[in-house]
């Protein structure tokens, strides 16, 4: 039997109720025919809510307490185990498209790095690099969201392949001369956004595996719809900001929360006595903006996940067309989630609500993933790459403490898993907080503090009140920190088989 084909596809920083089956003031026809032919997993989260860690998780199938990528602006080793590296091993092809983020924008001696600047820019390295990448045999990339100065990389070869030179217009400097001050409507032309650029590499990859009979692994990962809020026509307008629920901080709430949730709320926190690196802290600022502001940007965000499922549709209508998508098994997932108003909070940082660390998560294998179902068994990014090698047939690595979710996807099991870690960690020492989540509770404590949060997330979905010092629920709280540190000490790494009484 023709072992299965893998399409990972990911967006970047996407709430988990931005997808039109689940919510009717969206657009996302191709996710909700995803959702309509798979199984869409309601309680999936990210190990880390932050991009780097996050991802080196994907390819790992661990922590990033334990592959060391912990934090933005750090590096994930190259010789650590990769899933790709173990999908090569056994004959499949391995494929990159799109947003990579395993490294950071500085490099040194010490550290180097494939995805810092200069060399970011220097579009004719990009033209000719073909060497693996994190066990990817091909990769085409690009770093950008929207305007930002990092564009580069192999998106910006492809633009001047296509002869369009103007495309610097549309972009930052030192690369650009788009101004700073033009928001959520961008001009660049749809055919030559990054949205079109991996919809065509990801095809044509799909193309050339399909015609010389190859099993693939593949990650089409689409950097939208991160911040920057900018989007071209017609999905810039496509949705009325005065039509749309905004969500907003309820009052009071952060009352009992730790201290850094009420900095958020004021006009020029100090939180620079945290910072001992000198590098800013995702998170710890002021999250105040206007009405009109708060309005625009959810529309916009919106636009921008509209816009990307058009170039989804794309990748899936290219299975149809070859006829391989019924032995291609598709994930459609994102690093972690975003706020846009949620507790008064605005993008990420380091605020464990389900707002964040929440995904949106679907799965499509037809014939073996049930159609139209909807899942309350607990996922995690760290168990896609084990996941992945099960579905294949390949021994998965001791070193993945990510759970094999197999028997999950197809329906035969109801849960591989009893809770969920989440790691955010921005400091070597003052910014480290874990948390807990199982069927019902969620904990999160911090180095150090003797603040926490605890929260009911079936008497209150919202996360409205912070139960950490009820004097009711202190019995709870000790089980839960029990529970945690369990699981904490004791990720579930797969144990070398015994193969002897001695």
């Amino acid at each position: 039997m023709k072992k299965p084909n893998i399409l990972l596809i990911t967006s970047d920083q996407q709430h988990y109720d931005t997808i039109g089956a689940f919510n009717p003031e969206i657009s996302t026809p191709n996710l909700d025919r995803l959702a309509k032919e798979g199984t869409t997993f309601q309680r999936a989260y990210c190990p880390n809510p932050t991009c780097t860690p996050a991802r080196s998780s994907i390819i790992t199938g661990t922590y990033p307490s334990q592959h060391g990528a912990w934090t933005l602006g750090t590096k994930l080793s190259e010789d650590h185990l990769t899933v790709g590296d173990v999908f090569v091993e056994n004959g499949y092809r391995t494929a990159l498209v799109g947003k990579a983020h395993f490294q950071p924008t500085r490099t040194t001696d010490e550290y180097p790095s494939l995805e810092s600047l200069p060399l970011l820019q220097d579009i004719e390295f990009w033209k000719s690099y073909n060497q693996p990448f994190y066990g990817f045999e091909k990769i085409e990339l690009l770093r950008n969201h929207t305007n930002e100065y990092l564009v580069g990389q192999h998106y910006v070869a492809w633009l001047e392949e296509k002869g369009y030179h103007d495309w610097k217009q549309y972009y930052m400097p030192p690369t650009g001369t788009m101004d700073p001050s033009i928001t959520y409507q961008w001009g660049i032309p749809e055919e030559y956004h990054y949205n079109t650029f991996i919809a065509e590499k990801t095809n044509e990859l799909l193309e050339t595996y399909q015609q010389q009979g190859d099993n693939f692994f593949l990650w089409a990962s689409f950097p939208d719809p991160h911040p920057p809020y900018l989007v071209p026509e017609p999905w810039a307008s496509m949705y009325d900001p005065d039509q749309l629920t905004i969500p907003e901080l309820h009052l009071g709430e952060h009352e009992k929360n730790p201290p850094h949730f009420q900095k958020t709320q004021e006009e020029n926190p100090d939180f620079s006595y945290l910072s001992q690196t000198g590098f800013g802290i995702h998170g710890y600022h002021s999250h105040l903006l206007p009405e009109d502001d708060r309005r625009k940007l959810v529309a916009n965000y919106y636009g921008m996940v509209s816009f990307m499922d058009k170039y989804i549709g794309k990748i899936l209508d290219m299975l149809d067309e070859m006829g391989i998508a019924d032995q291609t098994i598709v994930v459609f997932t994102t690093d972690h989630g975003h706020f846009f108003g949620q507790h008064g909070l605005q993008y990420k940082g380091g605020f464990h609500y389900e707002d964040l660390i929440k995904l949106p998560f679907i799965v499509r294998y037809p014939g073996q993933v049930p159609a139209q179902k909807e899942s309350q068994a607990l996922q995690s990014l760290v168990d896609l790459a084990p996941t992945f090698l099960s579905l294949a047939g390949l021994p998965i690595p001791p070193i993945m403490s990510g759970e094999n979710q197999k028997d999950v996807w197809f329906g035969s099991q109801e849960n591989a898993r009893d809770h969920i870690l989440c790691e955010f960690r921005h400091e070597p020492t003052t910014i480290h907080q874990k948390t807990y989540v199982d069927e019902r509770y969620k904990i999160t404590i911090y180095y150090r503090q003797t603040y926490g949060e605890m929260f009911d997330l079936q008497e209150d979905p919202k996360e409205l009140n912070n139960l950490w010092d009820h004097p009711d629920y202190q019995d709870l709280k000790k089980e839960l920190l029990l529970k945690y540190a369990w699981a904490e000490l004791h990720k579930e790494q797969m144990p070398m088989p015994r193969i002897s009484h001695a």
